[in-house]
Order: structure tokens, then C-alpha cells, then sequence
């Protein structure tokens, strides 16, 4: 395999993929409101510097500076005729890292949603969402990326356009859809939903799983309820776990997450156990994060498949909806992906 992220894949009982981007940066002085993808080009010091310290606390995969990096997203900031040059910097910046770097480091290419809401809910027809994610999947190869990685999706279409307009460059591919609402995304997709995606596309994706959300132990059921709908159809998907670092509070007039070091290690080893395959950080996750989930998972010789009982004793509560559809009992998990209607909320400072 000439590809490093399948490569490794094959050869590797798990992989450790980075924290956030976002949360870090406003810590590195960046203001609410700002574009964190513009600092690809006015501050690559500091984007190379998180990069660096997630690279040294054991990260594996190293996600680009562009989650925003879609013209759509980019317009908010007058930078819509930009997007090749964002994009092709924040790979840039990671290439440099990775070249210096004593071991293997994957560089993953971050897509996140459009902002938009697609047909029939919202304004944006799937076409123009494939051609969105198209221009930065061909800026992001073009730079010289390993993955193209696209995450927290709601949308079910939103994410086929992304996946397909990703395949077509002909990389790998990772998706990842933020389950945040009673054990679906807030488009009311459900992980079974999620997993079966895989086998409409027209290209299947190396891996796929959940990120962001509403903390760890949401994570570790959602990726639960994916190995039993992987199972149903018969199908072995690589897993994606990207937890947030706890749950947010508003503390002195600012939002901290309230995962400790040790909590995040306790996630990373269930979420090994529950099937994960690549584990990393969402929201508020840090090198120092990532240095103790590396340092869990390195030595650890594996516990078994939790019950939802271990994974609320050691993470906290997991919602009502998830723990329905582990029994299976959909009925009390409320919602249905047909005449969603839910408002999209904006994603920017939740990565």
C-alpha cells in the first residue's frame, strides 16, 4: 500500500488522531468571530506550533487547519475566492511538521459542513453542496494531503455530497457525523444511519464513526450502536471516536470543558474496547489530552466490549435515546430522519 493512512491502518491496532483546533486557538489568542482558517496564511507560526505539540503528545493523525475551509463557510469572511490558497497552506504547514517528524505522522485533510441547509428543508440543492466540497477535496490533494477527512455532519445528504465529492479525487476517505440529540445528530440521523451511509456511496469510506457532540460517554454509545448496526448488515467499518473533552461550562465569562487528563484516558481505552479503531479529541482537547490518551491506549492490553452500565459509571449519563436504540427500543428514541426540520446550528467554535 503506497497510501501512509491505509498503510498504517493495515499494520496498527489502533490510531491515535490529534485534539481540537478551534478551542486551542482561542487560547492562542484567536477572537470569537475570527475565520480560524485565515491564520493558515496570516499566523502559520501558530497553527505549526498546536500541530507540533499534538505531534509530540503522540497524535498519529494530524487533521488541516480547514474545517471552515468550504467557499460557503469562507464567504462569512470575504475569503470565498480563496479556497484553494487557504486550504493548500494549512497543508503545507502540517507537510513541513511531518516531514521533520522521527515517526509516521498522517496528514488528514478536515472538511466540515457548508454552514447551509440542503433540500427540501433548506436552500442549498445537493449539487452545489458536492461542488462546495469538491473545489476544497481538489485544493487539499493538490497540497499534498493523505485523507480527506470530512466531519461533524448532521445532514445525511450533506454528508453523501461530501464523501462522493471527496472520492472522486481518489484518496481515502474519513466521515464523521456529530451525534448530539438524544442519540442522533441534529438532523436526526442515527449511528445505524450513519454506518449504513457507507454502502450507498459510490466508493466506500476507509473509516467513519463520530466526533464532537455532547461528550465522551454519548461517543462511546454511539460507536456501541454502530458495531451493532455494523453487525446487522454485515459489514466490519474501521471506527472513528472523537469525543469532546467533557462537557462545556460557562466559567468567568468563558466556555472550559470539564474533561480531566484521566477521564480522557478512561474514553480512549473504552472507546478501544467498544470498536473504535482511530480515537482522538473533539472540543477542548489538548496536547496534554492527547499525551494521556496515547499513553492509556500504549500499554493496554484491551477490557472487553462495555455495557452501557461501566460506560455511565466511568464517563457520566448517556442519553435516554441512545440507550433505546442499544435495546432497541427506536420508539423512545423520538425524531425520524424524514421532514427534519431542526435549525442548524453554527459548528465554528465547536471543533
Amino acid at each position: 500500500m503506497s497510501n501512509l493512512f491505509t498503510r498504517l491502518l493495515a499494520q496498527r491496532p489502533f490510531l491515535i488522531a490529534d485534539g481540537a483546533l478551534g478551542t486551542n486557538l482561542f487560547l492562542m489568542g484567536l477572537q470569537t468571530g475570527d475565520a480560524p482558517e485565515i491564520w493558515n496564511t496570516t499566523h502559520p507560526e501558530k497553527i505549526a506550533d498546536l500541530a507540533q505539540r499534538f505531534i509530540d503528545a503522540g497524535s498519529d493523525i494530524l487533521l488541516t487547519n480547514t474545517f471552515g475551509g468550504t467557499r460557503y463557510r469562507l464567504k462569512l469572511h470575504g475569503a470565498q475566492d480563496k479556497v484553494k490558497e487557504i486550504n493548500i497552506a494549512a497543508v503545507t504547514i502540517l507537510k513541513v511538521l511531518a516531514d521533520k517528524s522521527p515517526r509516521d505522522v498522517v496528514i488528514a485533510g478536515s472538511m466540515g459542513p457548508t454552514g447551509e441547509i440542503l433540500e427540501p428543508a433548506g436552500s442549498l440543492t445537493y449539487t452545489e453542496a458536492y461542488d462546495a466540497f469538491k473545489e476544497q477535496a481538489d485544493a487539499l490533494k493538490e497540497g499534498g494531503v493523505d485523507v480527506l477527512w470530512i466531519e461533524t455532519i448532521s445532514d445525511i445528504s450533506e454528508a453523501k455530497a461530501a464523501c462522493e465529492a471527496a472520492s472522486s479525487t481518489g484518496l481515502p476517505v474519513v466521515y464523521t457525523m456529530s451525534i448530539d440529540t438524544n442519540g442522533r445528530t441534529m438532523m436526526g440521523v442515527t449511528p445505524a444511519q450513519l454506518i449504513a451511509l457507507n454502502s450507498e456511496l459510490g466508493q466506500s469510506a476507509s473509516a467513519c464513526g463520530t466526533n464532537c457532540g455532547v461528550g465522551a460517554s454519548e461517543v462511546i454509545a454511539a460507536i456501541m450502536n454502530m458495531k451493532i448496526a455494523a453487525d446487522k448488515l454485515q459489514v466490519e467499518p474501521i471506527l472513528v471516536a472523537k469525543a469532546n473533552c467533557g462537557i462545556p461550562e460557562y466559567v468567568e465569562g468563558k466556555i472550559v470543558y470539564s474533561g480531566t487528563v484521566a477521564l480522557m484516558a478512561d474514553y480512549a481505552r473504552l472507546a478501544l474496547d467498544a470498536g473504535a479503531k482511530i480515537i482522538g479529541g473533539c472540543c477542548g482537547t489538548t496536547p496534554e489530552h492527547i499525551g494521556a490518551m496515547r499513553e492509556a491506549l500504549t500499554q493496554y492490553a484491551g477490557g472487553g466490549a462495555p455495557n452501557i452500565e461501566q460506560v455511565e459509571r466511568i464517563l457520566g449519563p448517556v442519553s435516554k435515546g441512545a440507550k433505546a436504540q442499544l435495546s432497541g427500543d427506536l420508539s423512545v428514541a423520538g425524531g425520524s430522519l424524514s421532514g427534519e426540520t431542526r435549525q442548524r446550528r453554527s459548528r465554528r467554535n465547536r471543533k
